[in-house]
């Protein structure tokens, strides 16, 4: 990590909504590690364990449980703790949950997105926002090349399609807003953020292939796979969260040309199938077998890549760890874990690996 990035947050409140999810956790304790007083907000960790609780972050933070669907919380919360930047994680973010809960998914990710910049909105403290929302926003036509930061929204599932409404609603409100002109007070800067499909030690969230993965190699179990031949555009969860960062210190200081949509996808090599993912992890792994079990119920995305040409020309972000890296990186905090290490450790390691600190 540049020196400048670590001047820049330290000591700068930052909300993390969120907090207590597998990407929020991992931000949250990256931002302390450089410096930031750190408030989250977020219901309790949605998985037992959780890369959360087994760091024990809640002791380097300010965390507060709530839900974004309580617009009355969230201005509290804005008010009380004057926030200047605000990372928005907080999600329904699982695919087939979004088809059993389709209204709990929208009024989520959509309403839940309204009522974050709604409280900013009416913060003087806030000046940065950035509104994670996922790959999975585009309208897919399963074609070979990336999707850009101008390609249409859509969505075909409940998730997909919800992530797509709070793109549309970010959209409205930097122009209604935060970008409008004669709008009193100063200029606040507001960027919506996708990535691919993020790995990490620490995730165990439900129908996720890493966490489905471990799961069956921790039991001797064989790994069920639904969809082998789809591609992803896998990418460490450090690589996406770096981006954010590296993004929301460059809006502080020029809101209006930085403000808008951002990729931040893997590299070229770093787009493969289902199958050969879990290949990969079961030769870090030493030993495993599969079981492919195509589930044709659902739709599943067959090809879905990003072009994050915007970020690494703007910004000169680019992804520092391949493939195998990252599932090298994954297994091994896993194969820690069981091992019963220091987790918090481990995790603070593996951040200054990538961030070369």
């Amino acid at each position: 990590m540049t020196a400048s990035l670590r001047d820049y947050y330290k000591n700068k409140k930052v909300l993390v909504t969120g907090h207590t999810g597998f990407k929020g956790s991992w931000l949250s304790l990256w931002l302390s590690e450089i410096g930031s007083k750190v408030i989250g907000f977020s219901l309790d960790s949605p998985t037992s364990p959780s890369h959360f609780e087994i760091c024990g972050l809640e002791n380097r933070m300010v965390s507060i449980r709530g839900d974004i669907r309580d617009l009355g919380a969230l201005r509290r919360v804005v008010r009380d703790y004057s926030p200047e930047l605000v990372f928005h994680l907080a999600a329904q973010s699982l695919v087939r949950r979004s088809y059993r809960e389709p209204a709990d998914t929208f009024e989520t990710n959509v309403m839940g997105t309204v009522n974050l910049l709604e409280a900013c909105r009416q913060a003087p403290s806030v000046r940065v926002i950035i509104n994670v929302t996922s790959d999975k926003c585009y309208e897919n036509k399963e074609w070979i090349w990336g999707y850009r930061e101008n390609d249409a929204i859509g969505g075909h599932d409940p998730y997909s399609s919800s992530k797509g409404c709070a793109e549309l609603v970010t959209t409205a409100y930097a122009r209604s807003y935060f970008q409008a002109a004669g709008q009193p007070g100063p200029c606040k800067a507001l960027a919506s953020v996708r990535a691919g499909n993020v790995i990490g030690g620490g995730d165990w969230a439900e129908d996720r292939l890493i966490p489905d993965c471990i799961k069956a190699l921790s039991a001797h179990a064989s790994i069920i796979v639904r969809s082998p031949q789809s591609v992803r555009p896998w990418q460490h969860v450090l690589e996406p969260l770096y981006g954010y960062l590296m993004l929301a210190a460059r809006m502080h200081a020029a809101p209006a040309e930085l403000s808008g949509a951002w990729n931040f996808g893997s590299n070229d090599d770093s787009f493969i199938t289902v199958g050969a993912m879990v290949e990969a992890v079961v030769q870090q792994w030493g030993e495993g077998t599969i079981d492919s079990r195509p589930d044709l119920a659902l739709h599943e995305t067959q090809v879905l890549r990003l072009d994050s040409s915007k970020a690494r020309t703007i910004l000169g972000w680019k992804p520092r760890w391949d493939v195998r890296t990252s599932v090298a990186k994954t297994v091994a905090w896993y194969r820690r874990h069981l091992a019963g290490e220091d987790m918090l450790a481990v995790s603070k390691e593996q951040i200054a690996d990538y961030s070369g600190c």
